[in-house]
C-alpha cells in the first residue's frame, strides 16, 4: 500500500513540473502597447523630420559637408589720360591658422619653426603664441594679410600643420606719392578710403565669384554644387597728365620746403573741356606705405580745405562792373592818396596809383579801385558774378569730401564789408573752385562742369558772362604779369600769359592771424587760352610771404613745362593791347 502510494505521489509530481506556465493577458498587453507606440512614436518622429520639418538635418548636414570657396576678382586698373597705369591690384595671400588641427598634430612643441613664422610675419615672437592659444577652440584665425609671393613660398616650406594660405589681391601704386591725394587708397578688404579709389569704388570694385562643393570626413571633394563666375572690376581713365603731376608735385614740394610752409597745392585744368590735368598736395603720402596713412597727410586740400581767395577775385569784380554796366573800358576811378575811409575802418592801397583806368587797377591791384567799383554797383549783381563763373558752387568733380566754400548770404551788409568782398575777404572757396573761375574765365565766360574723368572732344558749355568782356578782362591781366604788375615772377618766355596774385591773412579768433595764404592764378596763352593754373602756398615763413614773391615763381615754373609738355606753341612775344581808343579828357 506503501509503494502504491508512492508511486502515485511520483506521478504527480512529474505531471506537476511539466505543466506549461500560464500566461498572464494584461500584462501581455501592456508590453505589447508599448511596443506599438514606440514604434508609431518612432514613424511619426521620421515622418515628421523626413516630411515635415527637413531642414534642420539638411542644414547640420551640409554645414559638415558642403564648403563654399570665394574667387575673388581683380579690382579696376587706374590709368592716367595717357594710359599709364596709376593704380593697379597685385596677387597675394593671407595667413590664417587652424589652432584646432595645429594642437591635434603636437601644438606648438616645435617652437623653432612657429618662431621663424612670427618673424617672417613681422610678429612678435610671443604675441604670435599667445594669439593661437587664445583661440585653441577655433577653425580660422588670420593672422597676417596681404603677404608677398617671397613671404607666402617661405611659410609653405615651413610645413606646419593647420598654417594655410588663401589668395588676395593688393592695390599698388607704381606713382606713389606724386598722385596719392587724387587716386586715394584702398583699405585690407580692397575698398577704397580716399580719392577716386572711394568715389568710384562700385565701378572699380567687381562681382568676386563663388565655387560650391560637398567634402567627406577627410576634405575631399565628392560633388561640385555651383559655380558662379566672377566679374572682373571695371577699369577707370582719368584726366590727369601724369607727366603734369610729377613736375606740379616736384616744384610745390620745393616751394614748401623753401618757405617752410605749411602745405601746397597745383591745379591745371584744361580750358576747353573742364577736365583737370593736375591735382597734387604737399606734404603728400605713399599709398603703398600703410604707416604713412596719416588723416593730415591723406587729405585732398585742393577740395576740402577752404581760403579766402584775396586779390585774386578783382578780375571778377572788373568783370561785373563790366557786364553790369557800371563802369566801361574808358572808365577812370580816382584812387586820392591811397587810402579811403568807410566808417570805421579804412581801405589801403599797398602803392598809389591816383586816377586809374580799369587795366591799372588790375595791374598795380588797386583794393581801393575794385571797391569803388563794388559800391557802385548792386551788390547782388556782384555776387551773382562770382556764383556764374563757379565760386560757391561745387565743381561737378563728384570727389567725395569736396567742400562747398562759404558763400556770403546776408540781409544787411556796411559799406566796408562790401568793399572787403571786392578784394577777396569775406567768402572763402576751395582752390579748385578758384580753378574753375579762371577756366571759365579763359573759355571767354563759358562755365563747364570739371570732369576728373578723361572725356574727349569740347564740351559745350553755358555763356555765364559776355564773351567781350572776359576777352577784355583776359587782355587786362596780360599786364599783370608784364613790366610795374604784381605778377612779374609769373610770366613765361615767348607766352602771353593772363595772371592774378593773391595775399590774404588767415583768419583767426576774433580776427585775422599773422599767418597769410599766398594765391597765384591764370591762364595761357592769351592769344587762344588753353589751360587755367592756380598754386597755392600755405603759410610761408620767414621775411618773403606775398604772393608775387612766392607762389609766382612757383607758377611760371610749372606753366612752362606744362605748356611745352602739351606742345602749345609760343604766341605772340610783343604785348597786344586793347585796340579801342581812349576818350578819357
Amino acid at each position: 500500500m506503501k509503494i502504491l502510494s508512492k508511486k502515485k505521489k511520483k506521478n504527480s509530481n512529474k505531471r506537476m513540473t511539466k505543466a506549461p506556465p500560464t500566461l498572464i493577458q494584461w500584462r501581455f498587453g501592456v508590453i505589447v502597447f508599448f511596443i506599438f507606440l514606440s514604434m508609431a512614436l518612432l514613424i511619426a518622429r521620421a515622418g515628421y523630420i523626413q516630411i515635415i520639418e527637413p531642414e534642420s538635418l539638411i542644414q547640420q548636414g551640409d554645414m559638415r559637408s558642403i564648403r563654399v570657396k570665394s574667387l575673388p576678382s581683380a579690382r579696376g586698373i587706374i590709368s592716367d589720360r595717357n594710359n599709364e597705369q596709376l593704380a593697379v591690384s597685385v596677387p597675394v595671400q593671407a595667413v590664417w591658422a587652424d589652432p584646432v588641427t595645429i594642437y591635434k598634430n603636437g601644438g606648438l612643441a616645435e617652437l623653432q619653426r612657429w618662431y621663424a613664422l612670427a618673424d617672417v610675419l613681422g610678429i612678435k615672437r610671443k604675441s604670435l603664441i599667445a594669439k593661437i592659444e587664445k583661440n585653441k577652440k577655433r577653425r580660422f584665425v588670420y593672422l597676417q594679410r596681404q603677404v608677398s609671393p617671397a613671404m607666402s613660398a617661405y611659410i609653405q616650406k615651413l610645413k606646419l600643420a593647420g598654417i594655410g594660405l588663401k589668395d588676395e589681391s593688393r592695390r599698388y601704386y607704381p606713382s606713389g606719392e606724386v598722385s596719392a591725394h587724387v587716386i586715394g587708397v584702398t583699405g585690407i578688404d580692397g575698398h577704397g578710403l580716399e580719392g577716386v579709389e572711394r568715389s568710384y569704388d562700385g565701378w572699380l570694385t567687381g562681382e568676386p565669384g563663388r565655387r560650391t562643393v560637398r567634402k567627406d570626413r577627410y576634405g575631399r571633394v565628392v560633388e561640385n554644387i555651383s559655380l558662379k563666375k566672377r566679374e572682373e572690376g571695371k577699369p577707370l581713365t582719368l584726366s590727369i597728365d601724369q607727366r603734369l603731376q610729377a613736375i606740379s608735385y616736384r616744384a610745390i614740394k620745393q616751394a614748401v620746403a623753401d618757405y617752410r610752409a605749411m602745405s601746397g597745392s597745383v591745379i591745371i585744368i584744361d580750358v576747353h573741356t573742364g577736365e583737370v590735368l593736375t591735382m597734387v598736395n604737399a606734404p603728400s603720402y605713399n599709398p603703398n606705405n600703410r604707416s604713412e596713412l596719416q588723416s593730415f597727410r591723406m587729405r585732398n586740400r585742393t577740395i576740402t580745405d577752404s581760403m579766402e581767395p584775396g586779390s585774386t577775385v578783382k578780375p571778377f569784380v572788373v568783370l561785373s562792373a563790366l557786364e553790369t554796366n557800371t563802369a566801361d573800358l574808358n572808365t577812370v576811378i580816382d584812387t586820392g592818396n591811397g587810402m579811403m575811409q568807410l566808417g570805421g575802418s579804412r581801405v589801403r592801397d599797398s602803392v598809389k596809383v591816383g586816377k586809374a583806368d580799369l587795366t591799372t587797377i588790375l595791374k598795380k591791384s588797386s583794393n581801393i579801385g575794385v571797391a569803388t567799383l563794388a559800391l557802385n554797383m548792386p551788390l547782388q549783381d556782384l555776387l551773382a558774378t562770382y556764383n556764374a563763373m563757379g565760386l560757391g558752387e561745387e565743381s561737378g568733380l563728384s570727389l567725395i569730401g569736396e567742400a562747398s566754400g562759404i558763400f556770403p548770404n546776408r540781409r544787411r551788409w556796411s559799406k566796408f564789408e562790401i568793399a572787403t568782398l571786392a578784394f577777396g575777404y569775406g567768402l572763402s572757396v576751395t582752390p579748385i573752385q578758384l580753378a574753375h573761375a579762371y577756366a571759365t574765365l579763359g573759355a571767354y565766360g563759358k562755365l563747364r562742369p570739371l570732369s576728373i574723368l578723361k572725356v574727349t572732344g569740347d564740351i559745350p558749355g553755358k555763356q555765364v558772362v559776355d564773351e567781350a568782356n572776359a576777352r577784355a578782362v583776359l587782355m587786362m591781366l596780360e599786364t599783370v604779369t608784364q613790366k610795374g604788375g604784381t605778377a612779374t615772377k609769373a610770366a613765361v618766355p615767348g607766352y602771353r600769359v593772363a595772371a592774378k596774385t593773391g595775399t590774404s591773412r588767415k583768419a583767426a579768433k576774433g580776427g585775422y592771424s599773422d599767418e597769410y595764404m599766398t594765391i597765384t592764378a591764370g591762364v595761357a596763352p592769351v592769344s587762344d587760352p588753353q589751360i587755367a593754373l592756380v598754386v597755392v602756398i600755405n603759410e610761408p615763413q620767414g621775411d618773403q610771404y606775398y604772393a608775387g614773391q612766392v607762389a609766382a615763381p612757383v607758377f611760371s615754373e610749372v606753366l612752362k613745362s606744362a605748356l611745352q609738355i602739351l606742345n602749345i606753341a609760343p604766341d605772340e612775344k610783343s604785348v597786344q593791347h586793347l585796340n579801342i581808343v581812349n576818350t578819357r579828357e
